[in-house]
């Protein structure tokens, strides 16, 4: 494949919200994407979406973030992107308010949700202005960098994505949005692989292998503490067919228990 076939990927961003269970698990949200989009229809994601020209606004206003120091605006972009698009997908916002040290309380984020997620997500209203106008801080400093995907040359739509672990702020339960999602669901990596092996959820490649990861760890400050000095490996898998099989190689050094996987669906 030449160059010049080559389509280029799109900045994107995932958040892994995460919480503990009553169970002893640990439990992330997930939603059902509507059967009619035009990527990974009808598949069990995480939350998340493209870095959009107005992060980049974002960012040029230091007090409207912490946790930003020593980044570039690249990754910067990033964690901007990944606590709106989950904001926008699960109406969840990673953020304090200004001059505090907790997160916002799950009754304000409510009101915040109500009054401006509907405008953000049909672009009526910026995100910045949710956040002057309502005095948050985005808490960028609350997000691990867990995974850094490449969706594979060849494919139609191609993402250069960060996947982020979160521990999901007390009392704030998350809901899909209705549109882009159709249900969503607080689930165990367990329950939702065995609903891929069932055919309950449909999983996409990176999904799978991020849950098989997440679900070695036996609580959420277990995961968010794994991640802590970790270099993270970028992975674009390279396809393969072998006897009629499609594979995947990835790097073994990512961390996902082998480099080469037979799949169905890319994804």
């Amino acid at each position: 494949m030449s160059t010049e076939q080559v389509k280029p990927p799109r900045a994107a961003s995932t958040i892994l919200l995460l919480r503990d269970s009553a169970a002893g698990e640990i439990e992330i949200f997930m939603m059902v994407r509507h059967y009619e989009i035009d990527f990974n229809s009808g598949a069990l994601v995480f939350p998340g979406g493209s870095v959009d020209k107005g992060d980049q606004e974002i960012i040029a206003d230091p007090s409207l973030y912490s946790g930003g120091e020593g980044l570039d605006a690249a990754a910067l972009s990033f964690r901007i992107a990944a606590v709106r698009e989950t904001f926008e997908e699960s109406g969840i916002l990673l953020a304090r308010p200004r001059g505090s040290q907790a997160l916002v309380d799950a009754i304000r984020a409510g009101e915040i949700e109500a009054a401006h997620r509907a405008d953000l997500c049909d672009s009526k209203i910026s995100f910045l202005k949710v956040l002057t106008d309502n005095g948050m801080v985005l808490a960028l400093d609350e997000l691990a960098p867990y995974a850094h995907w490449i969706t594979p040359e060849g494919m139609p739509k191609r993402f250069d994505t960060w996947f982020f672990l979160a521990a999901a702020p007390p009392e704030q339960a998350g809901a899909h949005d209705g549109k882009e999602s159709t249900d969503s669901i607080w689930v165990s990596p367990r329950e939702a692989l065995e609903g891929g092996d069932s055919g309950r959820f449909k999983l996409p490649f990176p999904t799978t292998r991020n849950l098989i990861r997440l679900g070695k760890q036996p609580s959420v400050q277990a995961a968010l503490d794994d991640c802590k000095g970790k270099t993270v490996v970028t992975v674009m898998p390279v396809m393969t067919m072998l006897n009629g099989v499609r594979q995947l190689r990835i790097p073994l050094e990512a961390g996902y228990d082998g480099e080469v996987f037979e799949v169905a669906s890319v994804g």
